[in-house]
């Protein structure tokens, strides 16, 4: 896809997740690689639902912004996944209601906040790791994403909300949507005996398509 299609493509994504409930107001942001090396994100404050293409941001991966809009001040902690993760193409960062609740809760396991109950939340995410609270906008988001991207498709913020990657910007999409239903999941499932899949499932479903 050339740029003009990548951003068209981020403007039609993102109103069908805040038309869906994914994104409300102006939380949360969204970015991709563009095929020159440089990052096309959300624009600081901007809605999901009211992106303009011509108006998104340009930053190259130093974080200079090159065009458009003035990009969110959370591009920094994209940038540092992209930096460490080259087979990361996109992300998706929401303020999503389940997941959110889910960064809320005390005493989550900070390798993976979601043990596994289906096989969908193997394939596409894995596991979820916690990263500790810190103010939006701090760089010590970054630093620690930095030293876990690579390793894991998705990263919860403690108090905060999900970030999620992809090889392009509709495997983003689709990675933060069953990532939220499985979050959804773990809420209905609460207090209720469960079946989690085994370590044996969960080896076997790794590396299977998606």
């Amino acid at each position: 896809m050339n740029e003009a299609e990548l951003r068209q493509q981020m403007v039609d994504l993102a109103r069908s997740m805040f038309n869906r409930g994914y994104a409300t107001g102006g939380a949360g942001n969204l970015s991709l690689r563009l095929p020159n090396g440089h990052f096309l994100a959300t624009p600081t404050g901007s809605s999901f639902g009211r992106l303009v293409a011509e108006e998104l941001s340009v930053v190259d991966k130093e974080g200079n912004h090159l065009s458009g809009k003035r990009p969110s001040k959370e591009v920094a902690f994209h940038l540092a996944i992209y930096d460490k993760d080259p087979n990361c193409n996109a992300i998706v960062h929401l303020h999503s209601t389940y997941l959110t609740a889910l960064s809320c809760l005390e005493n989550l396991d900070p390798k993976n906040a979601i043990k596994a109950f289906t096989p969908y939340y193997v394939m596409r995410v894995g596991e979820l790791p916690v990263v500790p609270y810190y103010r939006p906008g701090s760089s010590n988001i970054a630093e620690d994403l930095a030293k876990l991207a690579g390793k894991y498709r998705a990263f919860l913020l403690a108090n905060h909300g999900p970030i999620i990657t992809g090889s392009d910007f509709l495997d983003a999409v689709d990675n933060a949507e069953e990532l939220e239903e499985t979050a959804k999941l773990f809420f209905l499932l609460a207090n209720k005996p469960t079946r989690y899949l085994t370590d044996e499932e969960v080896t076997d479903l790794k590396g299977r398509g998606k």
